[in-house]
């Protein structure tokens, strides 16, 4: 079973992009992020003709998640549990029914600039009831997988000019420590446990030509459970799709499993 999860940075944006990539990648199941876009205005018929299920978690022009499944999805929920007047969309679950059930949790988590302040409190406590849900899943003993645009830079080796990064919400120790927190309850950090080097991102800032001098940061993560970790056999960064027509300033994240 193939998983990618993608920030598109807009779906009227990426209406061509999106379905190329998915035509020469054929995952099975994509896990979007900032689609930006109300659910009935999301154009399903693009991904259904695909043999794609549409479920989509939105809201007008900010944030917005979904996916895009080719196996069938049960038990589809909507919004992070802990908070609720949490009224931005941010986070989608359900089960895909391969030959092995594997719970996917897509998430936008809160970029927290600037910080300190407001924004990054709301990012901390995003996180906090991010790990209270990881601990409710891991009790179930079941595979599970926590995917999608993080907005953490893990360690230094994860951004090509750390010292760029240091007072930045993406890479400040409280956010780094919410993020071990995660690791620390039995998680297994995919891309690391299958690649070990250093430059290696998934995200180029549209300014200042980062994308040319390969100035990235790694930001979009898959998180398993042990059961799900087990069936782990690739993690891989689809980075050309940054150089290509029309990019996303992310790019496809995925990994294979024996399921």
């Amino acid at each position: 079973m193939k998983i990618a999860t993608f920030n598109i940075n807009g779906i009227k944006a990426r209406i061509e992009t999106l379905p190329r990539w998915l035509d020469e990648a054929q995952p099975d199941v994509a896990l979007l992020q900032e689609i930006k876009s109300v659910d009935e205005a999301f154009p399903r018929e693009i991904f259904e003709e695909r043999g794609y299920t549409v479920e989509t978690h939105g809201m007008k022009s900010f944030n917005g998640v979904a996916i895009l499944s080719k196996l069938p999805l049960e038990d589809v929920t909507r919004g992070l549990p802990g908070d609720d007047n949490d009224e931005q969309a941010r986070y989608i679950e359900a089960t895909v029914m391969g030959e092995r059930p594997i719970r996917v949790c897509g998430l936008y988590l809160p970029n927290g600039n600037p910080a300190p302040g407001p924004k990054y409190d709301y990012k901390l406590a995003w996180m906090k009831r991010l790990q209270a849900r990881a601990e409710t899943l891991l009790a179930q003993e079941e595979p599970f997988l926590m995917a999608g645009d993080y907005n953490i830079i893990p360690q230094d080796e994860d951004a090509a000019k750390p010292e760029d990064w240091q007072e930045d919400a993406l890479a400040r120790p409280e956010s780094r420590a919410a993020y071990r927190r995660l690791l620390n309850l039995g998680l297994t950090e995919a891309f690391r446990a299958r690649n070990k080097m250093a430059g290696m991102y998934s995200f180029w800032d549209y300014q200042a030509g980062a994308w040319n001098r390969n100035n990235g940061i790694r930001i979009d993560h898959f998180l398993l459970s042990p059961q799900c970790a087990d069936l782990l056999l690739d993690c891989q960064i689809d980075k050309e799709e940054r150089g290509r027509s029309k990019p996303s300033d992310h790019v496809p994240v995925w990994i294979d499993l024996a399921a």
